[in-house]
């Protein structure tokens, strides 16, 4: 009676399932398809069941065994060894001594920043260690304006762009941006570093080609390091050596019939060394190759040309015909963030995948309203470049030809006066790089001392950068001087004189302690 039960609760069972099943679309194909297949060739319907079991079995199963133990049990006594044995790499590595006694002689400021500077130790220095090249940031029509934007918007937006932190001003600094360069379009960013290292891996992934001159800055590396592609470096403005590797990644890529995109990514005024890129050339061999090139203008825009507009306009090239234009608003232009110029599908882009824009608070309205009246003073105001360029001829007259220790590497139009020590006198006195920051170091307190404020180049960090292979480790050390329209060329002369003094004053006294 039992087994009769059972027998008719799985035929009603059966039943259940059958017309259940019949619901679903395609189950009378399925069906038939079976019938005939079994009618045909049993064989196969067997093997394709016992096909369909394995495949669902193999689906269940776990990617790993969960009967064999595969590792190696310790006892308690060794895991107590191995955590007492365990010590963590620190977060940050330990400061040299160089580093330390740079951070002690730290000037501070108080007050706004402007030619002459007060110090926390109550002393007032001529200021040349500022990128205020214009004295914009004392400019009563900006500061005015500053003050209205600050009461009418807020401190900041407290959100990101593109949800709830864009604001009419940030539209208004873009579109004044682009038509200042003559692109298509601009994107504004909230920090000047951080525009360069995230454009380059919204664009560039892995595989790609990128190919980089050897000195760029410390973001561009750390661009290129976060787009994991395969970089290749050339010798600093060389173009030959440009020419010669983009040859061979177009050769290499037509044998192997596998195409990828390919980018130059370069700078306009070197950070590092303070000469000027090649850039009708740098167009002509991108074309030629089928190359993209992303210019980063954080150190020319606002700086070269005739009005500002950065190394096309310097060497009369069509903005349009540089795919990327990067550049910073927080130099000359007194404001701060950056920005990126270029086609409007390339503005677009990043909208959605570049990380610093995206994931970061939107520029604050009243840096984004600085931004657009100081292009709008640069642009109605060329004559201001004019004196400036002025009071850099001034300072070079003081320094670079009369002095028998440094030499300035940086383009007669660069506000930013990089001086190196000579190679003679680094090769006669066997100067490594850790002497060479330390003498330069003592010619910034000597200047200081008597009462010119200037700077170094800060070196450090390439260690913990990207590096081309064969190159130095560690940026050329180099004293910054920066010019200023607010200075008389007068004070200009009087300031040369000084810093040429405390050079020579340094390197006479090393000589002396070295001869004792």
């Amino acid at each position: 009676m039992d087994a009769e039960k059972l027998q008719a609760q799985f035929h009603r069972t059966l039943s259940v399932a059958s017309a259940a099943f019949q619901k679903v679309p395609g189950s009378s194909v399925l069906t038939r398809y079976i019938q005939s297949s079994y009618q045909n060739d049993p064989v196969r319907s067997a093997i394709e069941l016992i096909l369909v079991l394995f495949f669902v079995r193999y689906l269940l199963s776990p990617s790993y065994s969960t009967d064999k133990q595969n590792y190696v049990k310790l006892t308690e006594d060794e895991i107590d060894e191995l955590v007492d044995d365990w010590v963590p790499e620190p977060l940050v590595a330990e400061q040299t001594a160089l580093e330390a006694l740079e951070n002690e002689r730290i000037p501070v400021i108080v007050g706004p920043t402007g030619p002459k500077s007060k110090l926390s130790n109550g002393r007032t220095v001529t200021n040349l260690a500022s990128y205020n090249f214009y004295n914009f940031n004392a400019n009563e029509q900006i500061k005015e304006k500053a003050v209205q934007i600050l009461r009418t918007y807020g401190v900041g937006p407290c959100g990101p762009p593109q949800f709830y932190g864009t604001q009419d001003v940030h539209v208004k600094a873009e579109a004044d941006i682009a038509a200042y360069l003559g692109t298509e379009r601009c994107i504004v960013y909230a920090q000047a570093f951080s525009t360069i290292s995230s454009v380059i891996p919204s664009f560039c992934k892995r595989g790609d080609i990128i190919v980089a001159d050897r000195a760029v800055n410390f973001s561009i590396r750390k661009g290129l390091e976060a787009s994991r592609s395969v970089v290749k470096w050339f010798d600093h403005g060389d173009m030959d050596n440009l020419d010669a590797i983009m040859s061979s990644v177009a050769k290499e890529q037509a044998k192997a019939k596998r195409l990828t995109r390919r980018f130059i990514v370069t700078e306009g005024l070197f950070e590092t060394v303070g000469d000027a890129s090649d850039l009708p050339k740098l167009i002509e061999l991108k074309e030629k190759h089928k190359f993209r090139l992303i210019l980063d203008e954080t150190w020319s825009f606002g700086v070269l040309g005739r009005t500002g507009r950065g190394l096309t306009e310097a060497q009369n090239v069509d903005p349009q015909q540089v795919d990327m234009i990067i550049g910073s608003l927080a130099g000359p232009l007194c404001a701060g963030g950056g920005f990126c110029a270029g086609a409007k599908d390339v503005v677009e882009h990043q909208r959605i995948t570049s990380t610093a824009y995206t994931y970061s608070a939107a520029l604050p309205a009243m840096l984004a309203v600085t931004a657009s009246e100081t292009v709008n003073l640069l642009q109605s105001n060329p004559e201001i470049l004019n004196q400036c360029r002025e009071n850099i001829k001034a300072m070079r007259a003081q320094l670079d030809p009369r002095s028998d220790w440094v030499i300035c590497t940086s383009v007669p139009e660069n506000p930013v006066m990089l001086l190196v020590l000579k190679p003679e006198v680094v090769q006669a006195r066997k100067l490594g790089v850790e002497d060479q920051e330390r003498i330069l170091m003592d010619c910034v307190e000597e200047a200081l001392a008597n009462g010119v404020l200037i700077t170094r180049l800060k070196t450090r960090p390439f260690a913990y950068a990207m590096k081309s292979p064969g190159s130095s480790s560690s940026a050329q050390p180099a004293l910054k001087v920066c010019i200023t329209t607010a200075l008389s060329k007068k004070d200009i002369e009087k300031a040369g004189t000084t810093i040429r003094h405390a050079i020579t004053k340094v390197m006479t006294r090393k000589t002396t302690s070295k001869s004792a």
